[in-house]
C-alpha cells in the first residue's frame, strides 16, 4: 500500500474528504492520533470544508441511483450517501479516485478516472 500511495502522490497529491476521514477513524485499532499522523507521514491532506457545490452534485448523483433502484423493481436504496459524497468531491475536486470498490463509482460517476486497488492483485492500482 506505501508503494501505492507513493505513486498516486507524484501523481499530484493526495487529498480525502470529511466522510472518508471519518471512516478512517472506524477502523479497528484505529485512534484520531494515529489517523492524523499516518495521514501527515504520507502528506494526504483532508478536505474537511465540503461545499454546496459538492453536496448538491451528492444529491442528484444519489438521487438518480435510487430511481435507478425503483425502476428497476429493487428495494430502497443500498448504498450509502456517503459514497456519492466521496464521488462528487473526487469529481468536482480532484483528477482522479483511488478506490478498492472502482465497480462501484463507475456507473454514477462515469466521467471520474478511478485507481482500482483490487485490479491488479498486488497492491497496485489499474487506472482505468
Amino acid at each position: 500500500m506505501a508503494g501505492l500511495l507513493g505513486r498516486a502522490y507524484r501523481a499530484g497529491g493526495i487529498m480525502i474528504c470529511a466522510p472518508v476521514y471519518a471512516e478512517l477513524l472506524a477502523h479497528p485499532g484505529a485512534s484520531e492520533r494515529f489517523v492524523d499522523e499516518f495521514l501527515a507521514a504520507t502528506k494526504v491532506t483532508v478536505d474537511f470544508g465540503l461545499d454546496e457545490t459538492v453536496w448538491r452534485e451528492a444529491g442528484r448523483r444519489f438521487a438518480a441511483y435510487a430511481e435507478r433502484r425503483r425502476k428497476s423493481g429493487g428495494s430502497t436504496a443500498k448504498r450509502l450517501l456517503a459514497d456519492f459524497v466521496v464521488g462528487a468531491h473526487a469529481a468536482l475536486r480532484a483528477d482522479r479516485l483511488l478506490t478498492l470498490d472502482a465497480a462501484r463509482y463507475r456507473r454514477d460517476f462515469p466521467e471520474l478516472a478511478l485507481m482500482d486497488v483490487r485490479a491488479t492483485g498486488r497492491g497496485e492500482a489499474a487506472e482505468q
